[in-house]
């Protein structure tokens, strides 16, 4: 090989080490996102979509093989939450939520019970869902949901398509399976007023600990209720 082409031979090497370092080099958007993508998913997270001011739902409840049945009626406006709780073979219970903190747990069936705790804060609010971390998304019982964790609290999930919840999961395992999902449906006002027994008991009678009727069952749910001061935002 003559010198001319020794030289023409080492320019071709150089440019070839050159274009190959500059592409192993490269800092752009898509190798950094290609190196980390946990930013790129945060950046692209969807939002929740806010509760309506009122609704209507039916849960299908499963607690380690413990199911029940709960009739939802939420009304944000009047500061209002209704859990009508049908648990197996079990006899029906009413769970009512004030925005005052005080909550109503009885029967209205024989035998006729009451139990009135004192949670310390209202419902949830609307917007409850601000600031849950994304986790990207997953198919649930057929639909493709987007996925939040709340404090390691709540793990939700909402249809895709739709912006309907679909299905939540507590941190105990406690979990909720979304049947329907009816937008701006109320409750008869008259539907919302406890039973005259729940007001005929005085102060020591109302303190959870002293309740002998539903007392067992009033302080696991007051135990849950408070659970949930974390995203009431109260």
């Amino acid at each position: 090989m003559d010198s001319t082409s020794r030289s023409l031979a080492l320019l071709l090497l150089l440019f070839l080490l050159l274009v190959l370092g500059h592409d192993s080099s490269s800092t752009g958007p898509d190798s950094a996102a290609a190196a980390d993508p946990q930013p790129q998913l945060q950046a692209q997270a969807p939002t929740p979509t806010p509760w309506p001011l009122q609704f209507h739902s039916i849960l299908f409840m499963n607690f380690s093989g413990a199911i029940s049945l709960i009739d939802l009626w939420y009304d944000w406006p009047k500061g209002r939450n209704f859990n009508i709780i049908q648990d197996q073979l079990g006899q029906l219970l009413y769970d009512l939520e004030w925005n005052n903190g005080t909550s109503f747990v009885y029967t209205l069936d024989d035998p006729r019970r009451c139990s009135v705790l004192d949670v310390g804060f209202g419902i949830l609010r609307p917007n409850w869902l601000d600031g849950a971390e994304y986790l990207g998304q997953e198919r649930v019982g057929g639909f493709l949901c987007n996925v939040w964790q709340k404090v390691d609290f709540i793990w939700y999930y909402e249809d895709v398509a739709t912006k309907r919840p679909v299905h939540w999961i507590f941190y105990t395992g406690r979990s909720a399976h979304v049947m329907t999902f009816e937008v701006g449906a109320t409750l008869e006002d008259e539907k919302w007023q406890g039973p005259v027994y729940c007001f005929q008991k005085d102060e020591d009678e109302l303190r959870p600990e002293n309740q002998t009727d539903l007392g067992e069952y009033s302080r696991r749910i007051l135990t849950d209720k408070r659970s949930f001061r974390g995203l009431s935002g109260f």
